[in-house]
């Protein structure tokens, strides 16, 4: 009697599964390769002032550079996880990191090509973003056929500290390195560092034979895997897909968020504090968070608990209540109980990783890349219009709202405090209270400022500022009473 398809095709992907050591090797590797993936991510904005100096850029053509990687980013999701789906995640892996690190290197080089530094740069971010964002989906691909349900998350977490870890070897090195032998060495040191990774991954961990046999995929378009037929209409008619997906895009949002804006946020609520605190502070605490919720999502699921209510216990941990020490840094005016907060809520981010990322894994382990890579797509477009030029509302330190005007790349303009209708500051420098007595309900008397050639009120303020008008009152200083205007005549 022969096996059913379903107990065949369950038993080929057990054996097709890492054994404890190759995991552990793996592990490491891959944990390596995203945190050069980092590296070189981080690379420009490293060094965007100063090459802004070299090639005369502004703030808007420098804002243009950073945010142009998210537009190849956002359309290479799915592709990158259907190929890992298909051919496999490590090497649709090991072909983009070859590319991106050489184009990495090659940044420098570019910059000589001619005077038009501004599109030379922007399309090697572009392209670097087209090649990045293969990574994530294959690496959900590879972690679902390879690794044990038991063990994902550990493994994905391990392996999602890389970007914390990656982006502090950056900012620290990086920044010693533009110090000393200026932007171009910052290039070379993250590009050539990912060939180094390339050829190690190539030489120890794959066969020849498995690269040519994916190029070659590649190149005919023929399909490897036996069961590439996928349900699409089924599998996106499942309220759970839906839910793995919008937790995806919220998750992507809140990072992007507090990524792009917290260092605005510090800037801005306490001037004199210093830099190296909260921009290494935070992502310090979220390598070891992150590693903590890999082991602890695994240890329950030994220990008999449901899979998936392990997978929305650490959603929670990892939207709500990261959400909640988020919303607690605009209702305090210390600085350290604000870096407390953004560190708790950076940190809780990472509890994340082992519970939507790997629940896609969970969900359909056979299409779990290209899941993934819709899932991400919606992310990514988020983290693109975190990153653009938008109004947005920072908490401030008083417990009031600083209208800042962003520009593409994270230039800002100089906030202002907001004014409310019918108040003024009074001696204590808080709103003087109203008229009392007879007049105290008529309508006051409004001061227009001085009008402009247009005969519109402008601002002098900020591009972004609204025209607003300010009800002042003048007060008796016996009645108490609005006073009015005699009459002519």
């Amino acid at each position: 009697m022969q096996p059913a398809p379903d107990e065949a095709r369950r038993d080929a992907a057990e054996d097709a599964q890492w054994s404890r050591p190759e995991c552990q090797v793996w592990t490491g590797a891959l944990l390596l390769g995203t945190c050069l993936l980092y590296c070189a991510r981080a690379s420009m904005p490293v060094c965007a002032a100063t090459m802004s100096q070299d090639f005369g850029w502004n703030k808007k053509e420098a804002g243009v550079v950073l945010s142009s990687f998210f537009w190849g980013y956002c359309l290479t999701q799915v592709v990158g996880g259907h190929l890992g789906d298909r051919i496999g995640g490590e090497k649709v892996i090991l072909l983009s990191a070859s590319a991106w690190g050489f184009i990495t290197a090659a940044t420098p080089l570019l910059s000589h090509l001619g005077s038009a530094h501004l599109a030379f740069m922007t399309f090697s971010r572009v392209l670097t973003g087209l090649l990045q964002g293969v990574y994530f989906p294959a690496l959900t691909s590879l972690l679902s056929q390879k690794v044990r349900e038991s063990e994902r998350a550990f493994t994905y977490s391990t392996v999602g500290a890389g970007s914390q870890f990656g982006t502090l070897v950056t900012g620290a090195v990086g920044s010693l390195l533009l110090d000393w032998y200026g932007w171009p060495s910052v290039f070379y040191f993250s590009g050539g560092l990912t060939l180094l990774w390339v050829c190690y991954v190539y030489r120890c961990l794959l066969g020849e034979k498995d690269l040519i046999l994916a190029l070659g995929v590649l190149a005919q378009g023929l399909p490897v895997s036996r069961h590439t037929k996928v349900p699409w209409r089924q599998l996106f008619r499942k309220p759970s897909v839906w839910a793995a997906i919008i937790s995806q895009l919220s998750a992507a949002c809140s990072f992007f968020i507090l990524l792009s804006w917290l260092p605005t946020f510090f800037k801005e609520t306490f001037p004199g504090s210093k830099g190296w605190v909260f921009n290494v502070v935070p992502w310090l605490v979220a390598i070891p968070a992150s590693l903590f919720s890999g082991l602890l999502s695994d240890r329950l699921i030994n220990q008999g608990y449901r899979t998936i209510t392990v997978r929305k216990f650490m959603q929670v941990m990892g939207l709500g209540l990261s959400s909640v020490f988020a919303l607690c840094l605009g209702h305090t005016s210390s600085f350290c109980k604000s870096v407390v907060f953004a560190s708790a809520s950076i940190g809780l981010q990472t509890f994340n990783h082992s519970g939507i990322s790997v629940n896609i894994q969970d969900l359909a382990p056979s299409c779990a890349g290209f899941l993934f890579g819709v899932a991400n797509t919606a992310g990514a477009l988020a983290g693109r219009r975190s990153r653009g030029r938008v109004p947005g509302w920072l908490p401030h330190r008083d417990h009031g709202l600083l209208d800042v005007c962003v520009q593409p790349g994270g230039s800002h303009q100089q906030p202002r405090a907001m004014h409310l209708p019918g108040a003024r500051e009074g001696p204590a420098g808080g709103p003087e209270p109203r008229p009392r007595g007879p007049l105290a309900d008529r309508p006051t008397v409004a001061e227009d400022p001085a009008p402009s050639a247009s005969g519109t009120a402008l601002s002098s303020e900020a591009p972004c500022s609204r025209p607003r008008r300010e009800q002042r009152v003048s007060l008796s200083p016996q009645e108490g009473a609005v006073r009015r205007p005699r009459p002519r005549g």
